[in-house]
């Protein structure tokens, strides 16, 4: 049996049509191992409890968030000295800037005197000062100094500094982990690296990055992302008739990542290779390629722009989005290159619009005590391989604990 409901009292949807799951623990790995388990060819969805369950959410942020590796943007978001990112990983607060020898880092970002959060949101800053007693940290992490600690004998200055965070960045992206032991992402994503190497992802720019806040879970969105059978429906008001469900290419997924290609129409001029691009040839020159990197980065590249969602469960019920994108360096001398992108920037606003609806009305019907999923298509194939990679990130995790 692939679908076992939960039993009754463990489901219930508060007035924000918010799922909420209690006391399943291992009974909701038995239905995803059953769901993840059968051959692609009779696949179906992931089951309700693995979407609305606080439990299972739990278990995400342990065994994923917690080990894996979280993207927070494009590296050039953070250009100057004193530029930084937070985010809040797996219940550990974390900042990410460049230093005044330009190099990025990425630590704690908790004061270590009475531990409030030091820095919020993104910006700019010369220090790192807490905003509670004024604790002054340098962007190295070392402690500048501290008010009214001098007659404290055990308190020395040099004792203090932020703890280090895992940070690297891989084709002009900026990943944390918390895990000591996670390979580095270029080595897990080694062969990705190679099949979009004449896109040279190095060679785009950044021109807008935004945070978000959906009432949907974070997997609904990441699978909406990967799968492009939606696009003729969910997206009919927008980019719906630009791609033919016949011409989409749904290949089995890698072990750190899934995707799938389509060939936009050349009427999207820069959705196509720049005329002055000799990197690509043939259909390559209008072929996107959509990208999920595990756990929770999805990318959409072309020839000429790209755009991105990097997601954060915010309980099971909402999940936390950066969403950015810009533009291949291809284009940057052209007149109308900012136009272009303004126009395009525009239509990425209403198709997120398009599909905050879809999603938070999955997420409203993964609540219903009658939700049961159904067979995945073969445009699915991305759905698949994910639902595997998250059985095994949580069957690992477990082990390792």
């Amino acid at each position: 049996m692939l679908y076992r409901r939960a039993r009754k009292g463990d489901h219930r949807c508060d007035e924000k049509g918010r799922g909420m799951a209690r006391d399943l623990g291992d009974d909701i790995l038995q239905v995803l191992r059953a769901a993840a388990g059968v051959p692609f060819e009779k696949a179906r969805a992931m089951p309700p409890e693995v979407y609305v369950s606080p439990d299972f959410t739990a278990l995400e942020l342990a065994h994923v968030f917690a080990r894996d590796w979280y993207c927070l943007g494009r590296a050039d978001g953070l250009a100057q000295p004193g530029d930084y990112v937070t985010c809040d990983l797996a219940g550990q607060p974390v900042l990410v800037l460049r230093d005044q020898g330009g190099a990025l880092r990425a630590m704690s970002n908790v004061c270590l005197h009475r531990m409030s959060t030091l820095l919020d949101g993104a910006g700019n800053t010369r220090a790192i000062t807490c905003p509670y007693h004024g604790w002054t940290y340098n962007l190295d992490g070392s402690l500048r100094g501290a008010p009214a600690m001098a007659q404290n004998a055990g308190f020395c200055k040099e004792d203090y500094r932020l703890p280090r965070v895992r940070c690297e960045e891989w084709l002009g992206w900026v990943f944390v982990t918390l895990d000591p032991d996670t390979p580095p992402v270029a080595e897990r994503l080694a062969d990705l690296a190679v099949m979009i190497a004449d896109y040279d992802m190095t060679r785009y720019s950044q021109s807008f990055a935004e945070e978000h806040v959906w009432d949907t879970n974070w997997k609904v969105l990441a699978e909406n992302f990967m799968e492009s059978y939606h696009l003729p429906v969910c997206h009919a008001g927008t980019i719906g008739g630009l791609s033919r469900l016949e011409e989409m290419d749904c290949p089995p997924g890698h072990a750190a990542f899934n995707h799938h290609t389509i060939l936009k129409d050349e009427s999207l001029r820069i959705a196509c290779a720049h005329p002055s691009n000799t990197r690509l040839e043939g259909d390559a020159r209008r072929t996107t390629w959509l990208l999920a990197i595990y756990p929770s980065l999805m990318i959409t590249l072309t020839p000429g722009y790209f755009w991105y969602l990097s997601l954060l469960p915010k309980g099971p019920g909402q999940v936390h989005i950066r969403f950015g994108g810009g533009m291949s360096d291809d284009f940057a001398d052209d007149a109308d290159a900012a136009a272009n992108f303004a126009q395009l920037k525009t239509l990425l606003d209403e198709v997120n619009v398009e599909d905050r609806g879809c999603t938070e009305r999955v997420y409203r019907g993964l609540c219903a005590p009658l939700a049961r999923p159904g067979h995945l298509s073969h445009l699915e194939r991305p759905n698949y391989d994910f639902a595997r990679y998250l059985l095994g990130r949580i069957e690992a995790g477990q082990g390792k604990a």
